[in-house]
C-alpha cells in the first residue's frame, strides 16, 4: 500500500497515541509513528509536542527513518531552539558514520536548522565534511557553507571556512568544483567589494575542466562566474570561447542562454578581422533557433533574451529572419517580440520577403497585433530608404481598407515618414486628408493635423480643416491641442492675410481659456515672437527639422551593455537592470562589457561616468502589491540642445523671448523655415487680451521669470502637525499613545507621548513597523529609560530612517507599528505627512525644471485647489520652504503670481509643482507633475497643511 493512508486519517487524541508508538521498542511501529508525524506536518497540524520523541528517534541505522526525523527536525527547530539542542550529539555522530548518504545527510541538516544556538556546535563536524574523502559529502558541505553564512557570517570568516571553500575550487570532482563556485557566487552578492572569487588563468582552467562533466545546474553556476571574469588578451579571450561552444549545444535552454552570455562578453575582445570571430558568430545563430521550437513561455524568454543580442550584434541572425516570422497559433506577447525582432534584422536583402509578412498581418483579428504589424511597416520604410515606396504605397493600401484602428496606425507612421523623407510622398496627403472624420484617437489627430500644418501650403482648405478640429479645443486632449496650436500658427506665417482671425482664436483659447501650464506657455510664447518679431518668429516656428534617426527604441548603450552581461536572468526579460526591480539591492553591481580589441578603452566598473550632475545612486522604489513602478526617475535630465539657428536679437522683447527658452524649451517649437517675410501686417502689436508683462519691454518681461530677486526670503521654519491619538488606553491595557511626525535638523523624528492608566508599572518598550511605502524604520531602540508608573506620562522622540523594506501601502503614507512592554504587544495604524520625506537638497536648476516638466507625461499632471488661504504669494513660498519645498521661479500674469516649484522625496522621487495666488482671492490653484503620479494626493495635503498651520 502506498504512503497516501497517512494523510487520511483525522482522530482525536492523535498526539498522545503517536507518543506511544514513537516510543515502541519495534522499529516498524516507530517508523509508521515518525510517517504518520510528517503526514500530520505536511497538512498544516501543529506537532511539535512530540519534539523531544522524535529527537529520540534518530539513534537509528534505518536510512528512511532518519531522513524523517531530520525532516521533522528542520521544520520545528526554530519554533524549539532548547530542545534542538539535544540532536547536536547525534549530528556530530552521523557526521562521523561510515555511510557517506548519511555523513551528508546530516551537513545537510545542520545547514538547514537556522537557530543561532546550535551553529556553533556545526562548525567541527562541518569542517570535517569539507575535507571528507567522498566527493558527494564535500558537495553538500560546500553548499552548506553558504547556508551557514546567511545566519552568521562573521562565524564562518572567523572559521576559515572561505579558505576552505577556495581551495574547493580545485577539487578533483566536478561536482564538487560546481558546488563550490555557486556557493561563493552567493556569498560574494551579499559582500560585493569582497574578492572571494579570485579568478585568474590557473582558477578559470580549473572550471573549464570541470564544464565538461558536470551536471546541467553545476555548469550554469560556472558559466556564470566564467561570465565575471576579464580574460588578460584576445588570446585567452579566444581559448575560453573555444572551450565553452560546446555547451550550446546542451539540451537545456538554460546552460545554453549562459553558453551565450559568456560569448557575447568575450567575443568583445577579439579582433573582428579574426578568422574566429566569424566562425563564432555562426556558431551562435543555431542554437539561438533552436530556442524557438521550444514551448511559449520558452520561446518569449529567448525572444527577449534575442531581441538585446540582435541590438548588440545583429550580424549573428541576419540570415534567420524566416524562424521570426509569426505563426497563427502563436500567443499574442510572442508575436509582438518576434514583430519587434523582425523590424531589427530588416535590411535591403531581405525587405520584400519582410513586408510581405507585414501586409499579411495587418489583415489579422487581433487588434493589438494588427496595429503594431502597421507601425512595423513605417519603422521599415525609415530603416531600409530602397523600401520607402513599397512602404508608402502598403500603407495607401491599408488605408483604403477602411479598417478605423489600421487608418490611424497609418496616419502615425506616414508622419514619421514624412520627417524621414521631406518633398517625396506628399502627393498621399489627399488621401490622408479624405479620413480626416473617422479620426478619434488623440495620437492619430495630432499626426494628422501635424500634416496639415507642415504642408499647408500644398492644401487649398488647411484652415478650414484646422478650423473643423479647434470647434472642440477644450475637448482635445493636450497633445492635440499642442499640434492644433502649432499647426495653425505655422498656417499663419505661410498664409498671413487669410488665418489672422484663426491664430488669434487659437492663442486666445490656449491662454486665457486653458488651465494646462504646459499649453499656456506655449501660447504666450507664440504669441509675443508674431507680436514683436515675425521674421524672428519665421525662423523659430518654420525651422528646418532635423531628420528623424531609424532607430528610436533602441536601449541606451550602457544599459544595453549591463543588460548583456545578464543575459538568462530576470535581467535580460524585463530589459531592466537588476538594481531596478531586486528589492534591497544597494549591493548590486553594475556589470559591463570588456573594451574591444584594439580600442584603447578601460575595463574598469562603468560607474565612473555619470550623467552630469545626476546623482548615480538609482532612486528606490515603491512597488505595490501587484506590479512595480519600475525606474521612476530614470530620464535625463540635461536639458535638450537647440538645433535650428539662432534668431539675431533684433530688439530688447526679441532677448526676453530667448532668455525665457534659456536652451530648456527650444525643442518645444519645432517648425520649418520658409515663407514669406512680410508677415506683420494685422500683426504689429499684440491683441488687448495679452497681459502687460508680455508687452512690457525687456525689464519686466519673460526673461524676469526666473529672477529670485522678487521677494522669495528665508523660510519661516518646519510645520509640525499637532499630536493626535494612536493608540486609545481601552484598546492597550492602560497604554496611551498620542503622537506627530517632525523633521529636525534633516532627521525624520517620531514623536511620542506614552501614558500609562493602568495600576501595574509600565516597563520594557520596544517598537517595530511593518514595510511601508517609503521603507521608514526607526533608526535605534525606543528610549524609554524609567518605568511608567500609573497615571504617568513620558515623551520620547524616536529618530527614523529611510532604508527599511519598502512595499506600497494604501494610503501610501499608512504607517503599521507595533510597540511592545511587558504587558503585551500592541498594534496600530497612524499616517505621516509625506513633507517629513521632502530632503534638504531639493531645489532643482531651472534648465532641468523646465526639461523635466516637459518631459514628464501630461497624463500624470493633478490639479488641486487650496481653498481659504489668506497668504500673499511671498508669504506662501517662505511657509512652503520650512518644509523644503523649493520656489524655483514666480512670475505674474494678470495680477495672478504663479510659483514654480520642486521637491524631491528621500527615496529619489521628484515632484514639481505650479502654485497659482491671486491677490485677493483666498482659493489657491496647485498643479503637480511626478514621474510616479500616486504621490501627487499626499504632496497636496502636505501643501495645505503647511500653507494653513
Amino acid at each position: 500500500m502506498t504512503d497516501s493512508k497517512y494523510f487520511t486519517t483525522t482522530k482525536k487524541g492523535e498526539i498522545f497515541e503517536l507518543k506511544a508508538e514513537l516510543n515502541s521498542d519495534k522499529k516498524e511501529k516507530k517508523k509508521e509513528a515518525v510517517k504518520k508525524v510528517i503526514a500530520s506536518m505536511t497538512v498544516g497540524k501543529d506537532v511539535s509536542a512530540l519534539f523531544p520523541d522524535v529527537v529520540n528517534c534518530m539513534q537509528t541505522d534505518n536510512l528512511e527513518l532518519k531522513k524523517l526525523v531530520y525532516l521533522y527536525l528542520m521544520n520545528y527547530a526554530k519554533s524549539q531552539p532548547d530542545m534542538a539542542i539535544m540532536a547536536v550529539n547525534t549530528f556530530v555522530k552521523d557526521c562521523e558514520d561510515p555511510n557517506p548518504l548519511i555523513r551528508a545527510l546530516a551537513v545537510r541538516t545542520m545547514g538547514c536548522i537556522r537557530v543561532d544556538k546550535i551553529t556553533e556546535y556545526l562548525c567541527e563536524p562541518l569542517r570535517k565534511c569539507l575535507k571528507d574523502e567522498d566527493p558527494y559529502v564535500r558537495k553538500t558541505a560546500a553548499v552548506c557553507v553558504a547556508k551557514l553564512h546567511d545566519i552568521n557570517a562573521q562565524l564562518v570568516e572567523d572559521q576559515g571556512f572561505l579558505d576552505t571553500l577556495k581551495d574547493l575550487i580545485s577539487d578533483s570532482n566536478p561536482m564538487v568544483v560546481a558546488n563550490a563556485v555557486a556557493a561563493l557566487s552567493e556569498i560574494a552578492e551579499s559582500h560585493p567589494n569582497s574578492n572571494l572569487l579570485d579568478l585568474n588563468p590557473q582558477t578559470i582552467n580549473k572550471l573549464l575542466t570541470a564544464l565538461n562533466e558536470c551536471t546541467e545546474w553545476g555548469q550554469i553556476f560556472i558559466l556564470d562566474c566564467l561570465a565575471n571574469y576579464t580574460p588578460r588578451d584576445d588570446r585567452e579571450s579566444q581559448s575560453i570561447c573555444e572551450r565553452v561552444t560546446p555547451r550550446l549545444s546542451h539540451a537545456n535552454s538554460a546552460v545554453v542562454l549562459s553558453a551565450v552570455k559568456v560569448l557575447m562578453k568575450f567575443m568583445e575582445m577579439l579582433p573582428k578581422d579574426l578568422d574566429y570571430y566569424g566562425t563564432l558568430l555562426k556558431k551562435l545563430a543555431p542554437p539561438l533557433v533552436t530556442l524557438l521550437s521550444a514551448e511559449p513561455e520558452l520561446q518569449y524568454v529567448a525572444l527577449r533574451n534575442i531581441n538585446l543580442i540582435v541590438q548588440r550584434r545583429p550580424e549573428i541572425l541576419k540570415h534567420e529572419m524566416k524562424v521570426f516570422f509569426v505563426k497563427y497559433n502563436d500567443p499574442i506577447y510572442v508575436k509582438l517580440e518576434k514583430l519587434d525582432i523582425m523590424i531589427r534584422l530588416a535590411s535591403q536583402a531581405n525587405i520584400a520577403q519582410v513586408l510581405a509578412e507585414l501586409k499579411e498581418y495587418a489583415t489579422e483579428v487581433d487588434v493589438d497585433f494588427v496595429r503594431k504589424a502597421v507601425r512595423a511597416i513605417g519603422r521599415c520604410a525609415i530603416k531600409v530608404e530602397q523600401s520607402a515606396e513599397r512602404c508608402v504605397s502598403t500603407l495607401l493600401d491599408l488605408i483604403q481598407t477602411k479598417v478605423n484602428y489600421v487608418v490611424q496606425e497609418a496616419i502615425v507612421v506616414i508622419k514619421d515618414i514624412f520627417r524621414k523623407y521631406p518633398n517625396k510622398y506628399e502627393s498621399v496627403i489627399a488621401t490622408l486628408c479624405e479620413n480626416l472624420d473617422s479620426l478619434d484617437e488623440p495620437e492619430a489627430r495630432a499626426a494628422m493635423i501635424w500634416i496639415v500644418g507642415e504642408y499647408a501650403e500644398r492644401i487649398d482648405n488647411a484652415d478650414e480643416l484646422l478650423e473643423s478640429f479647434l470647434e472642440g479645443f477644450h475637448d482635445e486632449s493636450t497633445q492635440v491641442q499642442l499640434q492644433l496650436l502649432t499647426a495653425i500658427v505655422k498656417l499663419f506665417l505661410k498664409k498671413p492675410t487669410e488665418t489672422q482671425e484663426l491664430v488669434q482664436q487659437v492663442l486666445s483659447l490656449a491662454t486665457q481659456d486653458s488651465d494646462n501650464p504646459d499649453l499656456r506657455d506655449r501660447g504666450y510664447i507664440y504669441w509675443r515672437l508674431l507680436s514683436t518679431d515675425p521674421v524672428a518668429a519665421k525662423e523659430v516656428v518654420l525651422a528646418e527639422k532635423p531628420l528623424i534617426s531609424e532607430e528610436t527604441d533602441l536601449i541606451e548603450p550602457t544599459l544595453l551593455e549591463e543588460l548583456i552581461c545578464h543575459i538568462g536572468t530576470l535581467a535580460s526579460v524585463y530589459h531592466k537592470p537588476p538594481s531596478a526591480f531586486v528589492e534591497g539591492s544597494r549591493g548590486v553591481q553594475h556589470k559591463r562589457l570588456p573594451g574591444s580589441a584594439g580600442s584603447g578603452e578601460s575595463v574598469e566598473s562603468p560607474d565612473t561616468a555619470s550623467a552630469a550632475g545626476v546623482s548615480e545612486a538609482p532612486p528606490a522604489v515603491i512597488p505595490s502589491q501587484g506590479d512595480l513602478l519600475g525606474d521612476l526617475l530614470n530620464l535625463d535630465l540635461s536639458p535638450p540642445t537647440a538645433t535650428g539657428p539662432t534668431p539675431p536679437p533684433s530688439s530688447g522683447m526679441q532677448m526676453g523671448a530667448m532668455d525665457l527658452l534659456g536652451g530648456g524649451l527650444d525643442s518645444l517649437l519645432g517648425g520649418d523655415l520658409g515663407g514669406s517675410p512680410a508677415l506683420a501686417a494685422g500683426f504689429g502689436a499684440p491683441p488687448a487680451a495679452v497681459p502687460a508683462s508680455f508687452s512690457a519691454p525687456v525689464s519686466g518681461g519673460l526673461d524676469d521669470l526666473f529672477d529670485l530677486g522678487g521677494g522669495v526670503g528665508m523660510p519661516m521654519g518646519t510645520y509640525v502637525p499637532t499630536k493626535a491619538l494612536w493608540l486609545p488606553a481601552m484598546k492597550a491595557k492602560g497604554l496611551e499613545i498620542s503622537g506627530t511626525f517632525a523633521r529636525r535638523a534633516g532627521v525624520i523624528q517620531m514623536e511620542m507621548t506614552l501614558t500609562n492608566k493602568a495600576m501595574s508599572v509600565m516597563t520594557d518598550f520596544a517598537i517595530q513597523f511593518n514595510r511601508n511605502s517609503f521603507g521608514l524604520t526607526p533608526a535605534g531602540p525606543l528610549q524609554v529609560l524609567t518605568p511608567i508608573g500609573p497615571n504617568q506620562s513620558i515623551e520620547v522622540a524616536l529618530p527614523l530612517n529611510t532604508v527599511g523594506p519598502v512595499m506600497k501601502m494604501e494610503p501610501l503614507n499608512n504607517l503599521q507599528v507595533a510597540v511592545k512592554n511587558n504587558i503585551d504587544v500592541f498594534y496600530f495604524s497612524c499616517q505621516y505627512p509625506i513633507s517629513m520625506l521632502f530632503v534638504e537638497d531639493g531645489k532643482m536648476e531651472r534648465q532641468v525644471f523646465l526639461a523635466t516638466w516637459k518631459d514628464i507625461p501630461n497624463d500624470n499632471e493633478s490639479q488641486f485647489q487650496i481653498k481659504d488661504c489668506h497668504l500673499n504669494s511671498d508669504a506662501a513660498s517662505n511657509k512652503l520652504q520650512g518644509s523644503n519645498i523649493f520656489t524655483i521661479a514666480k512670475r505674474t500674469v494678470e495680477g495672478q503670481d504663479m510659483l514654480y516649484q520642486s521637491m524631491k522625496l528621500s527615496n529619489g522621487i521628484w515632484v514639481l509643482a505650479e502654485l497659482r495666488v491671486q491677490a485677493g482671492n483666498p482659493n489657491y490653484t496647485v498643479s503637480l507633475k511626478c514621474r510616479a503620479p500616486e504621490v501627487s494626493q499626499c504632496v497636496f495635503q502636505s501643501y495645505e497643511a503647511a500653507l494653513k498651520n
